[in-house]
């Protein structure tokens, strides 16, 4: 089980960036998946999730904002950002949970990450 991001970068605030993660190894719409964010000195923040069955959560600091899905035939799963925020600016990373099915979602297998800086 692999996952590997792309897409992170520098874009200004009020900007918009699509974060990719590829996976292989499993087919995504089999399990539940993640992004999640750090920034240095705070804890890992999860983001969004999708769940087996297709429902997703959203954290309250970027509902409205960010959208997950999936594409099962590129078996890559995608977030779109938009009205990015300098407090957005952290390292993405992807995450595939094998027990992903609503409610639970339990990370099996962690992305290196791809660091996404909002700033003028």
């Amino acid at each position: 089980v692999h996952v590997a991001e792309s897409g992170g970068g520098l874009v200004q605030p009020g900007g918009s960036l699509t974060l990719s993660c590829a996976a292989s190894g499993f087919t995504v719409s089999t399990y539940g998946m993640g992004w999640y964010r750090q920034v240095p000195g705070k804890d890992l923040e999860w983001v969004a999730k999708i769940y087996k069955e297709g429902q997703i959560n959203y954290a309250n600091t970027v509902k409205g904002r960010f959208t997950i899905s999936r594409d099962n035939a590129k078996n890559t799963v995608y977030l779109q950002m938009s009205s990015l925020k300098p407090e957005d600016t952290a390292v993405y990373q992807c995450a595939a949970a094998r027990y992903g099915s609503w409610p639970t979602f339990v990370p099996s297998a962690w992305g290196q990450g791809t660091q996404v800086t909002v700033s003028s």
